[in-house]
């Protein structure tokens, strides 16, 4: 997983995790096509029935802020979402994100480019965001990380760690 592409989905500021994922679902769904369903529902009611495998969001600053609720990363996941990428990060939605194999990238020069709805392309090698406005560089992500989120979350990841050393 060296390049993402997709379509972007374009939101604001402070987004937070009930608004990502609406909290009166949290101890009541397990299944992940429900969970998915879900998604962003209060704040863009057709993401989740449109969303394709590979779509990025784009967001303000502060995404994911509020509750530590993982389901605000995992409904991302099980959507198919290739990457986050905001202008910054609370710091819980960022860990949960990582964990759970969900792509965050922090590049507020490429969020302020990024035009709703246009195709864009992550090059993870390169630590470029494409797009039409654009190329843009952000920071590098560790191996670690990298590793983490190929893996799809830090449970398989570490797993997988454990299988090769046994």
């Amino acid at each position: 997983m060296t390049i993402i592409s997709g379509r972007t989905w374009t939101y604001g500021d402070n987004v937070n995790t009930d608004v990502i994922f609406p909290g009166k679902y949290t101890y009541t769904l397990t299944e992940r096509a429900e969970i998915a369903r879900h998604a962003l529902e209060d704040l863009d009611p057709t993401f989740a029935a449109v969303v394709q495998p590979g779509d990025v969001i784009v967001a303000g600053r502060n995404w994911g802020c509020g509750s530590s609720r993982e389901q605000a990363a995992t409904c991302l996941v099980f959507n198919g979402v290739g990457a986050v990428v905001a202008a910054s990060f609370s710091r819980i939605f960022y860990r949960n994100a990582l964990n759970n194999g969900l792509l965050a990238i922090v590049c507020p020069a490429a969020v302020a480019a990024i035009a709703p709805q246009e195709t864009i392309t992550i090059d993870l090698a390169r630590n470029e965001i494409v797009c039409k406005g654009g190329v843009f560089a952000f920071p590098p992500l560790s191996a670690s990380v990298l590793g983490i989120v190929e893996a799809g979350g830090l449970v398989p990841y570490v797993k997988r760690k454990v299988a090769a050393t046994s």
